[in-house]
């Protein structure tokens, strides 16, 4: 189990890494854009990551390649809410294929899925921090190397505890 907890920090047996969370904190999660990393226990869903920028990634998941046609839908008014979709589209939605590093790496939690609840948050990644591990708009963000090494470690089926 990968614990998250509040003061920062992710944890894997023996390894901890810090984080950057949500900018409102670890909490109940309840709307779209509340800046909350949500509290609860999930599961990993995809990995995509930039082959331009990320050379050599050794783990146990199947990697999805990131192309610039590919978004996340943040829009609670499209039926592909919380999902991956093409771009552009006439939907609100995040680009994956960004000039920062951000999401050269992404773990995606299946937070608010089956069944996906409009308004309710989406996209709660795990992805490359920023500079000082600035807060995050709700997802959980790793040092480039700190990801690439947890994913190294982790098993497929691991799960994720946000607390």
């Amino acid at each position: 189990m990968i614990i998250i907890n509040k003061s920062g920090f992710l944890k894997y047996k023996h390894f901890k890494f810090k984080c950057a969370l949500g900018k409102a904190g670890i909490k109940k999660k309840k709307l779209e854009g509340d800046q909350i990393t949500p509290k609860g226990t999930y599961k990993i869903l995809n990995i995509y990551f930039r082959k331009d920028r990320v050379k050599k990634i050794s783990c146990k998941f199947k990697l999805i390649k990131i192309t610039k046609k590919m978004g996340w839908c943040d829009d609670p008014t499209s039926k592909n809410y919380n999902q991956l979709i093409n771009i552009p589209s006439k939907y609100n939605c995040e680009k994956l294929f960004r000039k920062d590093n951000i999401y050269d790496l992404i773990i995606v939690l299946n937070y608010n899925t089956r069944p996906t609840i409009k308004f309710k948050g989406s996209a709660i990644f795990i992805h490359i921090a920023k500079k000082n591990y600035l807060s995050t708009e709700g997802c959980i963000a790793l040092k480039k190397q700190d990801l690439i090494q947890l994913l190294k470690i982790i098993p497929r089926k691991v799960k994720i505890e946000i607390n």
